[in-house]
């Protein structure tokens, strides 16, 4: 997997101060996509473990609150594998961190397993799924944390409690 950017310090994609990971590669393509270049998988540089160890040191002080992947597309199978063993490895240094995702794909598609080998598994390690495609038409600057109101902030453990989508409310308005 190569990756585009990381960001120590990012406001606009989550709650609080938190360390963002931009993938490389996409098929969506959504129409007036912020980060074209990122449809490409060979964009940016490889990622591996210096990147995943640099990630948990940003992630570490206790102003950080979290860590949010984006991209190009996380949740695309050839990201699926790196990003599953980033969240894992999150999960077990820093339990108290929040993690976001922002995926073009819906809940219900990566909750049934139906992209990849990993959809399921990584799911099931988020916090918090901003789902569905950025849509030109539905764009809306008076959103918080989405471009487009098409897209749902999904509260991912109580979702797949339910066995079905439950919003992150507080994080909607």
């Amino acid at each position: 997997m190569n990756y585009a950017d990381i960001k120590k310090v990012d406001v606009a994609n989550g709650p609080g101060v938190r360390v963002s990971l931009f993938v490389s590669g996409c098929t969506h393509r959504c129409e007036a996509c912020f980060n074209p270049e990122t449809w490409d998988f060979d964009y940016g540089s490889p990622f591996g473990e210096a990147e995943a160890d640099r990630i948990l040191g940003l992630l570490a002080p206790e102003h950080i609150r979290g860590l949010s992947l984006l991209g190009g597309e996380p949740f695309e199978p050839a990201n699926q594998g790196p990003v599953l063993e980033l969240v894992e490895r999150v999960r077990e240094e820093l339990p108290y961190k929040t993690i976001w995702c922002y995926s073009g794909f819906l809940f219900e598609e990566l909750a049934a397993g139906r992209v990849g080998d990993h959809s399921r598994a990584l799911l099931e390690k988020l916090d918090v799924l901003v789902d569905g495609p950025f849509v030109l038409a539905r764009k809306d600057l008076g959103l918080r944390f989405r471009g487009s109101s098409n897209q749902r902030i999904v509260d991912v453990p109580a979702s797949l409690a339910a066995g079905e989508v439950r919003l992150a409310e507080e994080y909607m308005q």
